[in-house]
């Protein structure tokens, strides 16, 4: 039997019978590429990567020149990632700036020097006192330019209406770009980059115009004030530089497996600078992103998370020598008591992530379904007109979302302004000490509370609207808000409890009269914290995330209790993430590794062709024309076809793509004499004996796999899924005895899946 030729070896080679090049003396173009939207296959990717790996050591000793190209191959993965960093890097800092400029165009303008924002414009400024620090005659408000006026009511409704009309053309901008030159840039991107990194292939979604249309519409997407933010697009924009830079070396240019590997890379240095969290961003790429993920990528993510970190420190966009707007450094340690609130905030955090994705899939399922979607642009500028409308009268939502993050992380510091600090002073206390004890709270703080809580309501309702319209929008920073609102106005709470009541039994132990206990911005960030992880459910990458963000590195434990809670929580309403639900939403073939699969079906019951089905479309060893395969291949839509030795027989002998059937017919046509629609194609190793007239045999034995993926028919479906899960498969055949019964590929595994947890198999379409 021609079995023997496909055992697999110990370690995983294949045998030499399966040289992908052994029969042909030059490799026909074009085969082993794939088309769009189909998956690649892991295992064929990885043989192809060990054999260039094998021909570069094996030329290496014959010369200087063989040995540069060995060395050059070996550093080319190390300069990707330098490569990507150094552009992730540079474009985190542009987008930071300029969206910090084009935020504050929104209500005013520097007339000293038009390129700065109202901050740097009072910087040099001698005429501003520390109290009213934003407040320089160099910086003026479009009131102040229009009408003449600084102060009253007519300048309140000059100054709305400029911020509308700046909000709205800002929105169209974005969305009018997106729509005309990069389609793929909107939304968040992280759940597509899950799925390509998955295997999966989507044409120009990493490509330089996606890239450049992302970057500009990105700034305009935040500056317009919509709620959104900048950190999970900030992943597709550093995918899209690693994805541009893997084409200038070969090694990762030509093989879909090895571009995966960079591809992870860049995530990380995504959200590097997304966060000014290195280490977060390789824990993020691990945790939540990757598919594959082996120790080489490890160390690169770190390289390549550190390079963009350090070239954004060295643009600074921020001014403060930080990666971040909201740095904060506290001083007082947390006591055990306050465990019960940080677990409270996680609970709160789990409900919201519940909420928000059960809300999000609907409305966009409804966006999908009805003509409603048919209008993106309406779509984008209803929602930015009613976002600019009811957030300009309040403060707290006037303000960009990083600057709000800000206030309610920052501690109440002697020499703080914001009305969230505004307590009744104790008189006896003159000296100004670093740590001001805990103080009755004044009018202020009570009408920032109210001012709070309708923020919290207008962010809880508007980011659902926002998350998957069609511009960039990242879902991070909007989720932090909602849980820094929340946890201040917690944190405020049991700071005043803790006055009031301090011979109360719990606070009696370690909170005396005139002690600073509690701080309020604490609370803001266990918040932060444990809504963004009840969205995207990630544990271990989103406590390192918001530790490095804050430098918060004492309150790791009241970190990784609310994530904790939360993500128990929101497990017990649904156990997919905001990402996984948009996959599920998009019908994107993406199988999950933390499913639970645990159904007791056996192989036999899910693979086709069923039993009412025609029969599988298969080819023979050595008794087919080029013709009757051309009319095979143009009568299916098929991927592939099992070669087997005869109908009668049908044992099997390989799997041949459709792709690779296609190109290699055609290059044969062209390039070989005597290929006619009659001519024998033969898959075997020798060619039988034809009749001295007949046309010249067509050899397609180099494009077979020759060991392709097979079960027996009462393999149980859990390990099948396994497989498919750990080697990346697309198809796998199903034999018994050794003769060929049918084919199992992810699609049918994905619509399987779908019909036991009793939704629409047929919704798994990639539409």
């Amino acid at each position: 039997l021609p079995g023997t030729h496909y055992t697999m070896t110990n370690g995983g080679n294949i045998n030499s019978s399966t040289h992908l090049l052994d029969l042909l003396d030059e490799p026909i173009p074009g085969v082993g590429t794939y088309d769009d939207f189909h998956t690649i296959d892991w295992v064929r990717e990885k043989c192809k990567d060990r054999e260039r790996h094998r021909r570069i050591n094996s030329k290496k000793k014959e010369s200087a020149w063989e040995m540069t190209k060995s060395l050059y191959d070996a550093w080319s993965g190390w300069l990707v990632v330098t490569l990507t960093g150094l552009a992730s890097g540079a474009l985190a800092g542009l987008i930071d700036i300029a969206a910090d400029w084009m935020t504050d165009l929104k209500e005013g303008i520097c007339l000293s020097a038009l390129w700065f924002n109202h901050e740097q414009c009072c910087w040099g400024s001698n005429e501003t006192t520390f109290e009213e620090r934003d407040k320089c005659p160099q910086w003026k408000t479009w009131a102040e330019l229009i009408i003449g006026q600084a102060e009253g009511p007519g300048s309140y409704i000059m100054n709305y209406i400029m911020y509308i009309f700046w909000a709205l053309s800002f929105a169209f901008l974005a969305v009018s770009l997106v729509k005309v030159f990069a389609p793929y840039a909107c939304g968040s991107g992280i759940p597509e980059i899950k799925t390509i990194l998955s295997g999966f292939i989507i044409r120009g979604y990493l490509g330089k115009w996606t890239l450049m249309i992302k970057t500009i519409t990105l700034v305009l997407a935040v500056a317009s004030g919509l709620s959104l933010g900048k950190e999970g697009p900030l992943v597709h924009v550093a995918c899209c530089c690693g994805n541009i830079f893997s084409y200038l070396f070969p090694k990762y240019s030509t093989n879909e497996a090895k571009k995966r590997e960079v591809l992870s890379a860049a995530s990380a240095a995504g959200v590097s600078v997304a966060f000014g969290a290195p280490i977060g961003g390789v824990l993020f790429s691990l945790e939540e992103v990757s598919y594959y993920f082996p120790l080489k990528t490890l160390w690169r993510s770190f390289f390549a998370a550190l390079v963009a970190a350090f070239v954004l420190r060295s643009i600074n966009p921020f001014g403060n020598s930080r990666l971040v707007l909201f740095y904060v450094e506290y001083h007082t340690p947390w006591y055990l008591f306050e465990l019960l609130p940080f677990i409270l905030l996680g609970v709160f955090g789990g409900l919201w992530g519940a909420f928000f994705i059960r809300a999000n899939i609907a409305w966009c399922r409804r966006r999908k379904s009805t003509k409603f979607g048919k209008y993106p642009v309406l779509e984008v500028i209803i929602v930015a007109a009613i976002t600019a409308v009811i957030a300009f009268p309040n403060p707290y939502t006037r303000l960009n979302t990083s600057e709000l993050i800000k206030e309610l992380f920052t501690d109440c510091g002697p020499l703080e302004s914001s009305s969230l600090c505004d307590y009744r002073n104790d008189m006896n206390a003159s000296k100004i000490v670093d740590d001001i004890p805990d103080r009755p709270a004044g009018t202020g703080v009570y009408s920032a509370i109210w001012q709070l809580c309708l923020a919290l309501i207008f962010k809880i309702i508007m980011t659902v609207f926002t998350f998957g319209i069609k511009v960039p929008s990242g879902l991070f920073i909007p989720s932090m808000a909602i849980g820094a609102i929340a946890g201040r106005i917690v944190g405020i709470a049991v700071e005043q409890l803790a006055y009031y009541h301090h011979d109360w039994f719990i606070f009696k132990e370690w909170c005396e009269v005139g002690a600073d206990c509690i701080t309020p911005g604490l609370y803001a960030m266990v918040g932060a914290a444990a809504c963004l992880g009840g969205v995207t459910r990630m544990t271990v990458s989103l406590v390192v995330i918001v530790f490095e963000l804050t430098g918060g590195l004492e309150y790791i434990v009241p970190l990784m209790a609310a994530v904790m809670t939360s993500k128990w929580v929101g497990d017990a309403f649904g156990r997919e993430g905001i990402y996984e639900a948009h996959i599920r939403l998009n019908g994107y073939p993406f199988l999950d590794a933390k499913e639970e699969f645990t159904h007791t079906t056996l192989a036999a019951d899910v693979m086709r062709p069923r039993r009412s089905d025609p029969p599988l479309a298969v080819l023979t060893q050595d008794n087919m024309t080029v013709e009757d395969i051309e009319n095979l291949i143009n009568e299916t839509s098929y991927n592939g076809f099992p070669v087997i030795m005869s109908k009668e027989s049908q044992r099997l002998v390989g799997f041949a793509l459709r792709r690779d059937l296609t190109i290699a017919i055609e290059s044969a046509r062209k390039k070989q004499e005597g290929i006619v629609g009659s001519s024998r194609v033969c898959f075997a190793q020798h060619t039988p004996s034809l009749p001295a007239e007949s046309p010249r045999p067509l050899k397609l034995r180099s494009i077979l796999d020759m060991s392709p993926f097979t079960v027996t028919d009462h393999t149980p479906m859990e390990i099948v899924v396994d497989i498919f899960r750990k080697l990346g498969l697309r198809q796998c055949l199903v034999t018994h005895n050794g003769r060929l019964l049918g084919i199992i590929t992810k699609k049918d595994i994905l619509r399987h899946m779908a019909q036991t947890a009793n939704q629409d198999p047929a919704s798994i379409m990639f539409n």
